[in-house]
């Protein structure tokens, strides 16, 4: 069955599937189905909307997850701490710039919201910066992959029809990318200064052991 009669058939998974998509992390499907947007497979309002809803709930989720078991589940998962210290590391350096870009930084977003958790950050703050923040990330990956869509459909005709064969070079290319992003924001994460890091770590260390 083709990708494009799959999405017309059974539209309305596809935007659950966005929500947990994105709610977990993840932004190639929304690539993706901005794409089948510009096809008029989906609806890119909607997409949006389901989009941002789910990022935005996925960060706020994790953030309440490190206020309120950060430091036992660090404690549980010690692998996590270099994590957790270089996200608190770019929270002291840039705070709200940092609250706003860390979705688009590969490497360390992983434990962004839950380390920001664990921070002084005031709750309503984050709550607030994390809204704009989803408003930002869903709306570029939506923008982009619309305009994508858009461009394949004014290039290639009717070819573009023949969705499965163009998403699959779309996705090649972006996955190049997203490796070579990677690549370099592991680059930089590695250049996190050691001092900083003991430091965050011994302050996580004294927050459990006054727990």
């Amino acid at each position: 069955m083709e990708i494009n009669r799959l999405i017309a058939e059974h539209g309305v998974y596809f935007y659950l599937t966005a929500f947990i998509w994105t709610f977990l992390e993840g932004e190639t499907f929304v690539l993706f189905a901005a794409f089948a947007a510009a096809q008029g497979l989906l609806n890119p309002v909607l997409l949006l909307a389901v989009t941002l809803l789910g990022s935005f709930s996925g960060d706020q989720t994790y953030f309440w997850i490190g206020r309120s078991f950060g430091l036992r589940l660090l404690n549980r998962f010690p692998r996590w701490r270099y994590g957790v210290a270089s996200a608190l590391y770019w929270l002291e350096r840039y705070n709200t710039g940092f609250i706003l870009s860390f979705r688009f930084i590969y490497g360390v977003r992983n434990f962004s919201s839950f380390a920001m958790g664990m921070s002084a950050v005031c709750w309503k703050r984050f709550l607030t910066l994390n809204f704009l923040a989803a408003c930002i990330w869903a709306g570029g990956f939506v923008a982009v992959g619309y305009f994508l869509g858009h461009a394949f459909r004014r290039v290639l005709g009717d070819l573009v029809r023949s969705f499965s064969l163009v998403m699959l070079a779309v996705f090649i290319v972006f996955a190049l990318a997203v490796w070579l992003v990677h690549r370099i924001q592991k680059r930089r994460q590695l250049r996190v200064p050691s001092a900083a890091s003991r430091s965050l770590s011994q302050r996580l260390e004294f927050g459990a052991s006054s727990d």
